[in-house]
């Protein structure tokens, strides 16, 4: 269903929850972190970290590592990595191509990925293991994975590892139990939020990937709307410029305003509406004849099947 993109000139839409890499924003923050992810790998260096905030755009910044590596290395992706030891290398396996018997112990699985690592690595084929979510895993599987690093050539490192995770992957790995671990971690990057102009950019870029064409969508007054109920967050950017859209269109306005963005923080969690009352968005969308109760059917399907 499209809603609210004809109404605006899009072809899709610009705000959605899915880390889309077609929508990725270039901020300073991420770039530097892709950066500092790719320089460290191709120099071979065994384990790397990103953390950051709920919603500072570590999945997506996860995918774009993965697809600028898809040509230079084999990577083996693990997004829900709350797995214990033994699945955690039959995960491996999997993502290496290594068709593993069920009856192998996990000494012998063990050595099966050892010897399938030592193939690529004679093919000058790096293998990267890539985690995302990684304040899930287990101090077990935190262990089994610096195992795995233990594995190498003369050299090189027949794996490296890039975890991705919430501040709580800093705190756990602060833990004596895992000592080990945090000592080699030779690069680690701290993922910040949006400053106000990143913002106004970051909005006029995914507009523009999503079609639109036309004079600036979103006043001046609604840019400082979203930095003020965001915090710089891409995510909770994401949410209240789309319920902003919804509200203008609803009222067959040709652009957002301020007031626009205010309904959409009263009606969000975690966007403190800083005095507003709280809006009801049934009664936004309805309080316009233009689409009547026909928009509400729609708002209400949307977090179902549009962006949620």
């Amino acid at each position: 269903m499209t809603l609210y993109l004809p109404h605006f000139g899009l072809n899709e839409y610009p705000f959605s929850l899915t880390p889309d890499t077609g929508f990725y924003y270039d901020s300073r923050p991420h770039q530097e972190a892709l950066n500092v992810l790719l320089v460290a790998l191709r120099s071979g260096e065994g384990f790397l970290k990103v953390t950051g905030e709920v919603g500072l755009g570590k999945t997506l910044l996860c995918r774009m590592l993965l697809d600028a590596l898809r040509e230079e290395a084999i990577t083996a992706y693990i997004p829900n990595p709350h797995l214990s030891p033994a699945s955690m290398r039959l995960a491996v396996a999997r993502e290496l191509g290594i068709h593993v018997n069920e009856g192998l112990s996990q000494e012998q699985l063990l050595q099966v990925i050892q010897d399938r690592l030592l193939l690529l690595a004679r093919d000058n084929r790096p293998v990267i293991l890539v985690l995302d979510e990684a304040q899930q895993l287990p101090e077990a599987t935190l262990e089994a994975i610096r195992l795995l690093t233990n594995l190498e050539t003369e050299k090189r490192k027949l794996i490296q590892v890039v975890m991705f995770g919430q501040p709580e992957l800093d705190e756990r790995l602060s833990r004596p139990s895992v000592r080990q671990l945090r000592q080699r971690i030779t690069f680690s990057y701290r993922l910040l939020p949006l400053d106000r102009a990143a913002i106004e950019d970051y909005v006029r870029h995914r507009l523009r990937v999503a079609g639109y064409r036309g004079a600036p969508l979103f006043t001046a007054a609604a840019i400082r709307g979203l930095y003020r109920g965001s915090a710089g967050t891409p995510r909770l950017i994401n949410v209240l410029a789309h319920k902003a859209l919804m509200a203008a269109w609803g009222e067959g306005a040709d652009q957002i305003r301020a007031g626009h963005v205010r309904r959409a923080i009263a009606d969000t969690e975690g966007a403190p509406p800083r005095g507003s009352r709280r809006f009801s968005w049934p009664k936004i969308v309805t309080a316009t004849a233009i689409v009547g109760m026909a928009a509400v059917g729609l708002w209400w399907w949307l977090p179902a099947g549009g962006v949620a």
